[in-house]
């Protein structure tokens, strides 16, 4: 395992020094792709689960946050300009990537932020050892869109393997991925400010689904293959399992069925939280109000 410097013109980002680090998993070897911004003490931070994927929604706030922290953002394996092989991504690569990245590339216990579905292989590592200083969720979910919405296991596992089918998975990849559907869900559930999910904003998203390989890793997150838990028990025990300080950031426009495993997740006790504008893309949407209510909590 290493890292490399990329030259500007082979990395689009936020205006950091962007790398790669180089990871093996079961003899392939993935080229994970991370930006680094600023100087102080290290900051991770980590973009939600998506179709759309990116370290890019985190741009803005590491930009924001980067007069204070050294802060490094990443595109998970699978997504955004990292390696997007044919794996059959599920929650044991997560997990070891994380422990791994975490290890390589830092030598401290560090502050992570963390959006949507990170949220879990978050808490087990935090859980498994001494990765983290303090915590802080931006609307965390456990559960994917498909299970979500009520499809059973087997029912989201033919989806899977359809849509990861050589030609018809191709074609119903590309149909849930035009335009005008990728506009639908940011204004069904990503944002709530529609002036923001312009032409532009929307064929930069586009151009992101569109990357060779791009279908694998995103059909296994919408049919909850990177659930790294099943149960709400299990992902509230992870945070009373917690030695660490946490708060949780939630959009007071959230989904119904987010907002109520958010709920529960902040009646823990010990658990701080704040209800900020926006739903599940809020740290991409309002990441000045995003650090507003975090910054005593990170600054402390």
């Amino acid at each position: 395992m290493s890292t490399n410097l990329l030259s500007t013109s082979a990395a689009i980002g936020f205006g950091g020094v962007v790398q790669e680090y180089l990871w093996n998993w079961e003899n392939q070897q993935l080229r994970v792709v991370y930006e680094t911004l600023g100087k102080g003490s290290p900051l991770l931070l980590l973009p939600a689960f998506s179709t759309v994927s990116t370290r890019l929604e985190m741009g803005e706030l590491a930009k924001l946050l980067a007069p204070h922290f050294q802060v490094v953002a990443l595109d998970w394996p699978g997504f955004g300009q990292s390696s997007r092989p044919s794996l059959n991504y599920r929650p044991q690569i997560y997990q070891q990537f994380l422990e791994d990245f975490v290890k390589a590339i830092f030598n401290t216990p560090i502050t992570v932020v963390a959006a949507g579905h990170a949220a879990t292989y978050v808490l087990q590592l935090a859980v498994k050892q001494a990765a983290f200083s303090r915590i802080v969720l931006l609307a965390p979910t456990w559960r994917g869109p498909l299970p979500t919405m009520g499809a059973s296991q087997q029912i989201a596992g033919m989806v899977r393997e359809l849509v990861r089918s050589p030609i018809l998975g191709q074609a119903l990849y590309k149909l849930n991925t035009t335009q005008s559907f990728l506009s639908f869900m940011y204004r069904r559930h990503v944002f709530t400010d529609a002036a923001k999910i312009t032409p532009n904003f929307i064929e930069k998203k586009w151009h992101t689904t569109q990357q060779p390989g791009a279908r694998f890793a995103s059909a296994a997150f919408v049919t909850g293959n990177l659930d790294a838990v099943h149960e709400q028990s299990d992902f509230l025990e992870l945070v009373q399992s917690l030695t660490v300080p946490l708060m949780v950031v939630i959009g007071e426009s959230s989904p119904p069925k987010s907002r109520e495993e958010m709920n529960a997740l902040v009646a823990l006790p010990g658990v701080r939280n704040v209800i900020i504008p926006g739903s599940l893309g809020l740290h991409e949407e309002y990441p000045a109000v995003v650090l507003e209510a975090v910054q005593d909590f990170l600054f402390s």
